[in-house]
């Protein structure tokens, strides 16, 4: 003997007409997929936080162009 399905919706009050009941069926249906994970967008260098962090500007040769933008 099989078990009975369960329904996917139960309306509790109010009633709501085939075609409202038919839009939240495919909300629900489609909240309930499970989906993967998309990678997280790259940081641009301009966003980036690394110039935030960086060692210290040393003077001398070449301290110039160590204080650049992209060292």
């Amino acid at each position: 003997m099989s078990e009975p399905v369960r329904p996917l919706l139960r309306v509790v009050r109010g009633e709501p007409s085939a075609e409202e009941l038919a839009a939240l069926t495919v909300v629900v249906a489609a909240l309930s997929q499970r989906r993967t994970r998309r990678c997280p967008a790259p940081v641009g260098a301009w966003a980036s936080r690394r110039d935030v962090v960086r060692t210290p500007v040393q003077a001398g040769p070449g301290g110039w162009r160590a204080a650049g933008r992209f060292s």
